[in-house]
C-alpha cells in the first residue's frame, strides 16, 4: 500500500500547487495548456495501445471484445452517470464558490486518467504482491505533475480524484496480496492495450474533438482477466487448434 499512498498524497500536492498558480496563469495560458496536457495523453495512450498490438502473440480480437463486453457492462452499470453525479455531490459540499462549472470535468477526468491504464494495475499488483512500489513511485512523479497543470485549468475537482486513486488501487494491492496470484506478461499486454485505447479516448474528448462515456468502458480493462482465466484459455485454445485443422 505504500506506492498507493505516495502516489494519493503525489496528486494532492500537485493539485494544491496548480490551485496556487491558478490565478496566477491567464485563460490565454490556461487554454494552451488544456491543449497541451490531452496531446500527451492522446501520445500515451496511442504507444501502450499499439505497443501491444505489435508485440508477438497479441490477441488480435481480445480488444475489440473486451471494449464491447466493457462497455454493455459500465452502461448496464450507469458508471459514468454515477461518477458525475458523484463529482456534482463534492462540488456543492466543498466547493460551493466554483461558478464554471468544471469541478465535476476536473474530478472526472483526472480519476480516469490517474486509474485507466496499466501502471495503476500493474504497479498496485506489485505493490501488493511483493511489497514493491517502484512502479507506483513512478506513477507518482507523472500523476503529481499532471495535477499540478490540470488543476490550474480545471480547479479543486481535480484534488478529490486522489481519492479515487488511493480506493481504486488500495483495492488492487490488496486483493493481490489476499490471492496471493501472480499476473503473466500475456494478461498485461492485453490490459495495456485495453488501457491505452481508453486513455487515447480521454484525449479526445478533453479537446471536444470526440465525446466518449469512458466511464462506461472502464470495465473492459478486466475482461482480458477473465479470458486468461485457465478453464476459458484452454477452451480458446483448443477451439482455434480445431478451428484450424478443418482449414
Amino acid at each position: 500500500m505504500l506506492g498507493t499512498i505516495v502516489n494519493t498524497l503525489a496528486i494532492l500536492l500537485g493539485g494544491g500547487l496548480g490551485l496556487l498558480f491558478r490565478r496566477g496563469l491567464s485563460e490565454r495560458f490556461k487554454a494552451i495548456v488544456m491543449q497541451a496536457i490531452p496531446l500527451g495523453v492522446l501520445f500515451i495512450g496511442l504507444s501502450m495501445a499499439l505497443g501491444g498490438l505489435l508485440a508477438r502473440r497479441a490477441e488480435p480480437l481480445l480488444f475489440i471484445i473486451s471494449l464491447v463486453l466493457g462497455g454493455i457492462t459500465g452502461e448496464a452499470l450507469r458508471l459514468e452517470e454515477r461518477l458525475e453525479r458523484l463529482g456534482a455531490r463534492l462540488q456543492a459540499r466543498f466547493a460551493r464558490g466554483e461558478r464554471d462549472g468544471r469541478f465535476a470535468e476536473g474530478f472526472v477526468s483526472a480519476s480516469l486518467l490517474f486509474c485507466v491504464g496499466a501502471m495503476a494495475i500493474v504497479g498496485s499488483i506489485q505493490d501488493g504482491l511483493k511489497g514493491d512500489p517502484r512502479v507506483l513511485f513512478a506513477k507518482s512523479l507523472l500523476d503529481g505533475v499532471t495535477s499540478l497543470i490540470m488543476a490550474s485549468s480545471l480547479g479543486p475537482g481535480v484534488l478529490f480524484s486522489a481519492f479515487a486513486v488511493f480506493f481504486y488501487q488500495g483495492a488492487i494491492a490488496v486483493l493481490a496480496m489476499a490471492s496471493s496470484v501472480g499476473v503473466n506478461q500475456a494478461l498485461l499486454r492485453e490490459m495495456s492495450i485495453v488501457g491505452g485505447i481508453l486513455i487515447f479516448a480521454i484525449g479526445l474528448d478533453m479537446l471536444a474533438i470526440k465525446k466518449t462515456r469512458v466511464a462506461n468502458l472502464l470495465p473492459a480493462i478486466f475482461v482480458p482477466a477473465l479470458y486468461y482465466l485457465p478453464p476459458v484459455h484452454e477452451f480458446f485454445l483448443r477451439l482455434n487448434a480445431l478451428l484450424g485443422q478443418k482449414r
